[in-house]
């Protein structure tokens, strides 16, 4: 079962109570056990939570009510998960890393450079996405 989550940056805990199916004291208990679950909280200390959180407890629900593990197994294998997703990054940072040296400078001729960085336009879509998320933030802050 597929659970389509809105193409928002943050969400309530009611709003993430009823995408997963489960009451808000649920949510706010697997924050207390599962210690990678941090929303971000407003002023008011309301929770706000990422799409990466609601991923992440898709997946806690998915362990504990569909695989049937326990808190202690779930934290586990989340665990095992976020140690697998570490090593593919690592790799990947090594092959970027390799990208970004053919990437150098190169000389052509007696002192003239080149610089065939592709890197630019990743770089500059990256802070651009930033700049919409604090945008968004700081509307949500101030309303």
């Amino acid at each position: 079962m597929t659970i389509a989550i809105p193409e928002k940056q943050y969400f309530k805990i009611g709003e993430v109570s009823e995408i997963l199916d489960v009451e808000p004291y649920v949510l706010r208990y697997w924050e207390s056990e599962f210690k990678i679950l941090k929303p971000t909280r407003t002023r008011a200390r309301q929770r706000l939570y990422h799409k990466k959180d609601l991923e992440l407890l898709l997946e806690i629900k998915h362990l504990l009510y569909d695989e049937k593990f326990t808190i202690a197994g779930a934290k586990k294998r989340l665990q095992e998960m976020k140690k697998q997703t570490a090593a593919e990054k690592k790799a990947s940072r090594t092959t970027k890393a390799t990208r970004v040296r053919e990437d150098a400078p190169v000389t052509v001729e007696k002192g003239e450079t080149v610089n065939l960085s592709s890197n630019q336009e990743d770089y500059r879509d990256i802070l651009l996405e930033i700049k919409r998320e604090l945008k968004e933030l700081r509307n949500i802050l101030e309303g």
